[in-house]
């Protein structure tokens, strides 16, 4: 599902206009970009949680060469899903 499929679902179940689910899905997703951009953790009870993390620097190999090279330490977005989100797709 694209974000276009999914405008079109919310508006269907939301009994909404599409250009309304359009706006309320972007919203939805730039206030989460900023927010854990920043620092803070989103959690949907039942969906899942939204965070940053910070991975360490590690020892990786070139895959053309094989050298050896240094991954340096990145911040990057992560997403744990609820106890109902797995139970759903688990089922």
């Amino acid at each position: 599902m694209n974000k276009g499929e999914l405008v079109d679902a919310v508006a269907e179940k939301a009994n909404v206009t599409k250009k309304q689910a359009e706006a309320i899905v972007t919203a939805t997703v730039d206030v989460i970009q900023g927010a854990v951009a920043s620092g803070d953790k989103v959690t949907l009870v039942g969906f899942g949680t939204f965070e940053r993390r910070t991975r360490q620097a590690r020892e990786g190999r070139n895959p053309k060469t094989g050298d050896k090279m240094q991954i340096p330490a990145s911040t990057v977005p992560a997403f744990s899903p609820g106890k109902v989100f797995k139970e759903k797709v688990s089922s």
